[in-house]
């Protein structure tokens, strides 16, 4: 699932805030959750909530366990 809400050229400057490697789409983790923006790098999920990516590090999952 892609975050479409986001416009392309944001996209292009988002970077994950631990590693600085760019952040792909991922799909909701669990039923009812939205979609997330997953760092490939450092394996970290960031939420995107109404639109808005919530790049804090404290607000990230681990895409590992």
């Amino acid at each position: 699932m892609t975050v479409p809400s986001i416009p392309p050229a944001i996209r292009e400057i988002l970077a994950c805030p631990r590693c600085h490697g760019a952040l792909l789409d991922a799909p909701a983790e669990r039923v009812g959750e939205s979609a997330t923006l997953r760092c490939p790098t450092c394996a970290l999920r960031y939420p995107v909530r109404e639109g808005i990516p919530v790049l804090l590090l404290d607000q990230a999952r681990s895409d590992q366990g």
